[in-house]
């Protein structure tokens, strides 16, 4: 069976991503063990990176499915779907994924990959509207056009909001819930360790914040290797179904049961997504690292084993109901529920406002790059 060059350039592209998502993440995993220094920055890395691959065989073997892939595979109803759409929308995301690595901006990368999906999907609805009205009323202006092909845009479930809207919510809750978890986990230690020897106990943590990097590695990998999975299984979805048709298996099954049998079919796929992350996290992202482990609050080995706790928790809950968060913000909720812990000025809150507009933009930013990539895309079609 021949692949299509454009869904080979896609399944390149989306690996390419993976790789950049894990030195653009690398920060989240290392950050706290690196400020803490419990490993040193290459030693970091590595453990991170082991246990981002690990978590394949977690998803595989043990979990027995990939809940966050496909719900990445079906936020764009599949009739707005096509190459070209994917294609655009990974082409977003890398452009500014690259972007804010290069500025130090801890942003979300799973953010960006769903900014650019629906980015695209819109413009290519938008696109096939206005082509509907012009082929109806040719008399009509350029803008009248518009505003028809816009009104008419509105009408179409271009967009899952079921399965979107969860995902808007979580950029707001799952740092939230970081945070809350990692209050809790931190008092618990302290009360626990209050009458304990200071080195001792400080010994103790440095041991335990290999556990909790560890578990948080496996959470990231969970989490961000399958939005990768999503993309790639909406190509290769949409290839059996539309380009191939008739009798093709993925053409005669239904729609809810296309990507388990995409994980299964092409098991390659979710191998190599994790592998991706795993070396892009060996790649490491230094630029981050010196805001996750410094610049929101100073952490100690008690405080990195709270906050990868936490982040690793939240984590966990979010694989299990199947909604893509970012890690970035996990990681970032639970470091500043730890400074507050102490005092509310012990998180350098002008650091933190930062961040979280980068986090409110990340999607619009992504979706509007998409769909002029998209207008580009065809127009050299």
């Amino acid at each position: 069976m021949e692949l299509p060059i454009l869904l080979i350039i896609i399944i390149v592209l989306a690996l390419i991503f993976d790789y950049i998502n894990g030195f653009h993440d690398a920060a989240n995993s290392i950050a706290t063990i690196v400020s803490t220094k419990v490993l040193t920055p290459f030693q970091a890395v590595l453990w991170a990176a082991v246990w981002n691959f690990a978590a394949f065989f977690v998803a595989m073997y043990i979990i027995g499915e990939f809940k966050i892939g496909n719900t990445i595979a079906k936020t764009v109803n599949e009739d707005y779907i096509n190459l070209e759409v994917i294609f655009s929308g990974l082409i977003a995301a890398i452009a500014w994924n690259l972007l804010t690595w290069w500025f130090g901006i801890p942003s979300s990368s799973s953010h960006t990959l769903i900014g650019g999906f629906l980015g695209a999907a819109l413009m290519h609805a938008l696109v096939t509207d206005y082509h509907h009205v012009a082929l109806a009323s040719p008399d009509l202006g350029i803008f009248e056009k518009l505003k028809l092909a816009f009104q008419q845009l509105f009408t179409q479930n271009v967009v899952k909001y079921e399965k979107v809207i969860p995902i808007f919510l979580f950029i707001f809750m799952a740092p939230f819930i970081g945070m809350l978890v990692s209050v809790i986990i931190t008092l618990i230690i302290v009360n626990f360790a209050k009458n304990s020897n200071p080195r001792k106990a400080d010994a103790h943590f440095k041991k335990w914040q290999l556990v909790s990097s560890a578990l948080f590695s496996l959470g990231h990998g969970l989490n961000d290797a399958q939005k990768v999975m999503g993309i790639i299984g909406a190509a290769v979805i949409y290839y059996h179904v539309t380009l191939i048709g008739g009798n093709d298996p993925y053409a005669l099954m239904d729609s809810a049961d296309r990507f388990k049998h995409f994980t299964t079919d092409y098991i390659w796929v979710p191998f190599v997504s994790f592998l991706a992350i795993g070396l892009g996290t060996m790649s490491g992202g230094w630029k981050i690292v010196k805001t996750m482990g410094t610049k929101i609050t100073k952490v100690t080995p008690l405080e990195g084993v709270s906050a990868e706790s936490a982040g690793a928790i939240t984590l966990f809950i979010t694989d299990h109901l199947g909604i893509p968060v970012s890690t970035t913000h996990t990681i970032t909720g639970a470091i500043i529920g730890v400074g507050l812990t102490k005092r509310v000025s012990a998180v350098r809150w002008g650091i933190t406002v930062s961040l979280l507009w980068a986090w409110v933009l990340t999607i619009p930013i992504s979706a509007i790059v998409a769909g002029v990539t998209y207008l580009l895309v065809i127009a050299v079609r």
